[in-house]
């Protein structure tokens, strides 16, 4: 067994050797590709020159391209805001308008509560309606206009004046009521108001 160590030792030490032949091949080949490489690299001044005023070309038309695509950027964010402008206009426009048009109907509803009807059945059964037709309204951002106070023309639109022992100015009495849908008008309270 110790002899095979011996064996295995001797073929690992098996000296390497280069010869100069070698050496000198390597050498010539390096010196050609160096060469090689050198002359591809010269460039004469005006080849410099061509190169360069490529670049600056290049750079030049880079500049524009990133200049285009963000005044297209910024275009296209100016237009997501405008239509997101213009939706919630026409959705409030069109909530306004479905609004407006059952005015009448909460009018008619107050008119018929106010008369005096003696089938208390019937009379619960119009407020019941009338308060779920004002409460599905107000989801929908209606308001109404207080009348309590003095007479606003911001607010409410004078028909009458009477004469009173109250503040001149006074609201005396609300003949219709006024809305107001998501912080704006859409009918002004008709009022009377004190002399």
């Amino acid at each position: 067994m110790a002899e095979k160590k011996k064996d295995t030792k001797q073929n690992c030490e098996a000296p390497e050797t280069v010869t100069d032949e070698q050496t000198e091949t390597a050498t010539k080949e390096s010196n050609q590709a160096e060469q090689a490489v050198s002359e591809m690299i010269q460039l004469t001044a005006d080849e410099f020159n061509q190169v360069k005023a490529h670049i600056e070309e290049l750079q030049i038309a880079h500049d524009a391209a990133v200049a285009a695509n963000q005044r297209s950027q910024a275009d296209f964010a100016n237009f997501k805001r405008r239509n997101a402008t213009i939706a919630a206009d026409s959705f409030l426009e069109g909530k306004i308008g479905v609004i407006s048009r059952l005015l009448p109907v909460l009018d008619d509803f107050d008119r018929a509560l106010e008369c005096a009807c003696a089938d208390a059945a019937y009379s619960d059964g119009i407020k019941l309606v009338q308060r779920r037709l004002f409460d599905e309204l107000t989801k929908l951002g209606l308001k109404e206009i207080p009348t309590d106070g003095k007479f606003d023309p911001n607010f409410h639109e004078a028909v009458m004046q009477e004469p009173s022992d109250m503040e001149r100015g006074s609201i005396l009495l609300v003949l219709r009521k006024g809305y107001t849908v998501d912080n704006r008008i859409i009918r002004h309270s008709m009022v009377k108001v004190a002399q």
